[in-house]
């Protein structure tokens, strides 16, 4: 891609640039162009016309009767992709086979405004109504069988706009045989209502054609700096702590392994693999899970922890403590309304 003259500034230059200084920033020749393009095929596969819009915003979201998706801007190009990782520890839909999961699931959002689906009898009967208020935040039952599984954090679960949208994202992925999926689930009737839904929109021009474009980066004066504050702030936990009886039962505080490695240093070694593992496992954010293992780090070496036992066997300890004060969270309503 072109290399712009804000890409060749530091991390902090660039942080203090605004989102409309981000001059040059455009959806071709960046990663979203080939799974924009994958996902305008998924749906011709299926003999749907419609075709959402996209431009480059903050954050990706589908606003309210608008067929068109938002994507994040740091999406766009490389070195703010870089950015996004360094200050938030991951990127939604930094990969292909994320991105398009997300797209996805947005593309049920835009297909739901461009078709006006959520005034539909049927829709509000097996989904619930849409003008059901928002939560802040939302506590998900894992065990649940009425919803599809797509994003993490069981994001069905959240409101009943985010069912619909995950439904269609299950339904539309090619390769998946949800009928044999989700036998025996409270789920598949919802499946079996979209799959009736999309073969009577197979070949039909939307109702709804608005191309508007709603809070794009080019006409926002906030510093990244600022951005990314918020956005770790949303993701701030405090109610998962990490107490000294939990981290001393992995490891010791006995002068006779005064010579072993300390556990904060060991724990340091691994951070970014846990991380990425109980985020993956738990549908945490990365940040999130960061701040629970950054707790751990700080009481050990507080309390003078060393390893006094085998590295691998410390290794699976510690992904199981971090998992579990992690899932904590799932049962306090920490999930954050993010999509």
């Amino acid at each position: 891609m072109r290399r712009p003259a804000w890409a060749r500034l530091s991390a902090e230059g660039l942080l203090d640039r605004r989102f409309c200084d981000l001059a040059g920033l455009r959806l071709k020749g960046s990663i979203l162009e080939p799974c924009i393009r994958r996902l305008y095929d998924e749906l011709a596969a299926r003999r749907l016309r419609f075709r959402p819009h996209f431009w480059i915003g903050t954050e990706w979201f589908c606003p309210d009767g608008i067929p068109g998706v938002a994507v994040p801007f740091y999406l766009c190009h490389p070195r703010l992709l870089q950015l996004e990782r360094r200050q938030m520890l991951e990127a939604e839909g930094g990969t292909m086979e994320s991105c398009l999961r997300i797209l996805r699931h947005e593309c049920g959002h835009a297909i739901d405004n461009a078709f006006r689906l959520r005034r539909r009898r049927a829709v509000r009967a097996v989904f619930g109504p849409a003008t059901t208020r928002y939560p802040d935040t939302y506590t998900p039952a894992p065990q649940s069988r009425r919803y599809v599984l797509h994003l993490a954090g069981w994001y069905a679960q959240s409101h009943p706009v985010e069912d619909f949208a995950e439904t269609f994202a299950v339904w539309l992925r090619p390769g998946r045989h949800w009928r044999r999926a989700y036998r025996g689930w409270p789920a598949l009737a919802k499946l079996e209502l979209m799959d009736e839904l999309m073969r009577d929109l197979a070949g039909r021009r939307p109702v709804v054609t608005d191309r508007s474009v709603v809070d794009p980066v080019a006409g926002q004066r906030t510093r990244l700096r600022t951005h990314y504050r918020r956005r770790r702030e949303r993701y701030d936990v405090r109610a998962a702590a990490v107490h000294d009886h939990d981290v001393r039962r992995l490891f010791s505080d006995d002068p006779r392994h005064r010579d072993r490695t300390p556990a904060a240093a060991f724990l340091r070694r691994l951070r970014a693999e846990l991380r990425e593992r109980v985020a993956r496992w738990t549908g945490q954010h990365a940040y999130t899970v960061d701040q629970v293992l950054a707790q751990m780090i700080a009481r050990c070496q507080a309390l003078g922890l060393r390893c006094a036992r085998p590295a691998r066997e410390l290794r699976l300890d510690a992904l199981a403590l971090v998992t579990a004060h992690t899932a904590e969270l799932v049962h306090v309503g920490r999930f954050e309304l993010t999509l």
